[in-house]
């Protein structure tokens, strides 16, 4: 145990405090925490992939995903009496973001297999849902985690107004699999949100290209993306899974890397 405590600590240490970009999403969610509180959380978790606004915005986790300013565009301000599925929801910012936006009831999702690349990446052993369980207890949080396979997620036996999948899409293996259960999942008039990695190459955006990517060739010891995609190519695997198709609102590159963003609907 102890060794673990040392090894998350030597983690802290090289992991850079959250920058301007990451402080301006983690203020979308002010928790205004006890500050020993607040620290005896930051604590208790290994490590942490998103960036937390604890104290009343003095004191921040710090998580190792980078800027995600891109994706705020494309999430309501309102979400007022709808049912949001976070599907690899990691820490569950985006899943609490639904909740303090008015969402009726939220379910956050994720197989945890990000302990694996984890491990991996930064040699740190997670069990799983720590950073979850301690936000959820700082905010009083009703919404509800599931250590559930996107595959599975027809076992949940409810459909949605909105779907988030961030991040997912190029780490599963069939993609156009996962694509035909959330369509299954999506109640009538509902959208998925999605974002995933891009090509980065302007001559395939506009064709129906898929990039192979090599083991560790997008993140150093992380041998779990597998693929990067065009809009077109998102597009036609929409239609395949039932949706109407894919609409791009943004191709950013982040930290270096392409990233694609946007709309499913039915």
């Amino acid at each position: 145990m102890a060794i673990a405590r040392n090894a998350a600590q030597g983690l802290r240490e090289r992991i850079p405090e959250p920058t301007a970009a990451e402080r301006e999403v983690a203020d979308l969610l002010p928790i205004d925490a006890d500050p020993d509180r607040a620290r005896l959380a930051i604590e208790r978790v290994p490590l942490w992939f998103h960036t937390f606004s604890l104290d009343g915005g003095s004191l921040y986790t710090s998580g190792v995903a980078r800027d995600h300013r891109y994706r705020l565009p494309a999430l309501s301000q309102d979400l007022t009496g709808l049912r949001v599925l976070d599907v690899g929801t990691f820490d569950g910012f985006y899943a609490f973001l639904a909740e303090a936006r008015g969402a009726a009831r939220v379910v956050a999702v994720d197989n945890e297999q990000y302990r694996d690349w984890v491990s991996s990446r930064w040699g740190v052993e997670l069990e799983g849902g720590e950073g979850f369980e301690a936000i959820a207890e700082l905010l009083g949080s009703r919404v509800e985690y599931r250590r559930l396979d996107a595959y599975d997620l027809d076992t949940l036996r409810e459909r949605f107004d909105l779907v988030l999948c961030f991040g997912i899409l190029h780490r599963v293996e069939s993609p156009l699999g996962l694509l035909a259960v959330l369509r299954r999942r999506l109640a009538d008039g509902g959208r998925v949100v999605l974002e995933t990695y891009g090509v980065g190459d302007s001559s395939l955006e506009t064709r129906s290209a898929i990039h192979v990517c090599e083991p560790g060739e997008v993140y150093a010891r992380d041998d779990f993306v597998y693929w990067g995609f065009t809009a077109t190519s998102l597009d036609r695997l929409a239609r395949h899974a039932g949706f109407a198709g894919f609409r791009s609102l943004a191709a950013p590159t982040v930290d270096g890397r392409p990233r694609i963003i946007g709309e499913l609907a039915v």
